[in-house]
């Protein structure tokens, strides 16, 4: 059976030496010293080559016998969005990766992988041969080492009791999960205590990312999409110098709704976000962990994305650390995209700020003297679909955005349509098609943002076909045909045109 193209020792090597934090994620170095795998970015010292075995995922590196390291962390790093559009066992594969990344999916001791393969409709046989042929592990090794790294992160960052952590890393009893990470680590879980969060406080954690990242340019797209009481953008003072952006969010766990706020800082020495969370979130945070990195893209790889983007038009060209500003829920990103139908965004920020403060559920203010005045929730699917279109006609929303929104809504709530990323991207872009009112514009818009498709392309947008110097005779056919050169990357293209200085305008429709 074939195994995984083996990575380049000499240059990993380099990238190690140098600690390039370019590559965090890309790979991890196993030290047969010591038994212990690494980031490219640890700060220890530098082993002898000799010493190094280099893996392409942590699951690799655990498969082959060696611990995650406690001072850099592996469960830190970025996860990897290589991407291919046209090859069906990558798509397959990278689908795969998808739901098992989704902390939804972490159920039970013994998770199948028949299921895992019949959602995704192939034979078991079939999946495991991809997984050995593309991972070099089995799909229960990586969701294992998924699970087993989000037990070690809660250990290390929070107060949480260790029967909590076992749970929301999915493991079904607590001594099936003292046995695991025994095996695994070598190590008692209460031996990672260390806990930045008070019981009573927000809990704290910190994620990675790849540089170069455009910090400024990602606050200034959300700046001006912000929904007052919902979301906020956090510019710097001189009491917290860090930037970075605060929200509300209501999402199901355990079986019951919880709804809190999210902050999340950018510390660009470090290449992390520090992100603060409501206690009244704790039952949820391995999901709104793998959320926020979506929301913030971080999982982005700035190196592969431009040695594709680099042939676009100066200077979308040069871009490259632009990021694809996703969201925390995808059904309300789908809902503010309908509102953003062919008006400006101003327009539709004021819509959607009239529908929150109509429909939206109040919370307690979260301003913390920190400058955050948070206290809406975003209306649920459940309420907008209870809706009568009338009352959707008085905020201003004509009456083709009513059948819009109130079809989405439904559909959501009967499970026909996932807008979370974890479904079939194909099937998901020709339901959102059916339903009334999105046409292929919302629909490419709500992939790219919501779905994290990164070959998401809105060949209609007007502000893109300028940025191309298209004339106007040839535009829509045009652009997606030059787009083809941008693949998989297209939706960072659209992104790096949308950036373009004067004499561009803002993209118009854009939520």
């Amino acid at each position: 059976m074939p195994s995984p193209a083996p990575l380049d020792a000499d240059a990993c090597y380099l990238a190690l030496a140098a600690r390039d934090a370019r590559f965090d994620g890309r790979f991890f170095t196993g030290v047969t010293s010591t038994g212990i795998y690494c980031r490219p970015v640890c700060r220890v010292r530098t082993p002898r080559q000799a010493n190094c075995r280099f893996f392409a995922h942590a699951a690799q590196a655990e498969a082959a016998g060696f611990r995650p390291c406690l001072r850099c962390r592996p469960e830190l790093a970025p996860g990897d969005l290589a991407w291919s559009a046209t090859d069906a066992g990558d798509i397959l594969t990278r689908q795969a990766l998808g739901l098992l990344a989704t902390p939804d999916t972490w159920t039970g001791d013994t998770p199948s992988a028949a299921a895992l393969a019949q959602r995704l409709g192939v034979s078991d046989r079939h999946l495991r041969r991809l997984f050995e042929e593309r991972m070099g592990v089995s799909p229960l090794q990586y969701l294992q080492t998924r699970r087993l790294l989000t037990a070690k992160q809660l250990l290390t960052d929070s107060h949480l009791p260790v029967t909590k952590v076992a749970e929301l890393s999915g493991f079904g009893s607590l001594r099936r999960f003292n046995a695991v990470f025994q095996e695994r680590y070598g190590l008692n879980p209460s031996q990672l205590r260390r806990g930045s969060s008070s019981p009573e406080g927000a809990l704290t954690v910190r994620l990675g990312y790849r540089p170069p990242y455009d910090i400024a340019a990602l606050l200034r797209f959300f700046h001006d999409r912000a929904i007052d009481g919902v979301e906020q953008v956090l510019w710097p003072t001189e009491r917290m110098p860090l930037p970075g952006l605060a929200r509300t969010i209501g999402l199901h766990a355990s079986n019951r709704t919880l709804s809190g706020w999210v902050e999340a800082r950018f510390d660009p020495e470090r290449h992390q976000v520090i992100v603060r969370i409501a206690p009244s979130l704790v039952d949820a945070l391995p999901t709104l962990i793998h959320r926020v990195r979506a929301w913030l893209d971080l999982d982005a790889d700035p190196i592969a994305i431009q040695a594709v983007l680099r042939t676009m038009p100066a200077p979308a060209g040069e871009h490259a650390g632009l990021r694809v500003p996703g969201c925390l829920d995808g059904f309300e990103l789908a809902v503010r995209a309908v509102l953003g139908q062919q008006i400006t965004v101003a327009a539709a920020r004021t819509l959607a700020r009239r529908l929150v403060q109509q429909l939206g559920t109040p919370l307690p203010s979260s301003g913390e003297g920190d400058g955050t005045h948070l206290d809406r929730l975003f209306p649920s699917p459940q309420q907008l679909a209870d809706t009568a279109p009338e009352r959707l006609g008085e905020l201003g929303i004509v009456r083709q955005r009513q059948r819009a929104l109130i079809a989405l809504a439904q559909a959501v709530c009967t499970q026909q349509l996932d807008l979370q990323g974890s479904g079939d991207m194909a099937a998901t872009l020709d339901h959102l098609r059916q339903l009334p009112g999105i046409g292929e514009w919302t629909a490419q818009y709500i992939a790219m943002r919501a779905l994290r498709w990164p070959d998401a392309f809105l060949a209609k947008d007007v502000a893109l076909q300028k940025s191309l110097g298209l004339p106007r005779s040839l535009t829509e056919a045009a652009a997606e045909s030059l787009s083809q050169a941008w693949r998989p990357w297209r939706s960072y293209a659209v992104m790096r045109a949308w950036q373009a200085p004067s004499p561009l305008s803002p993209p118009q429709p854009s939520p």
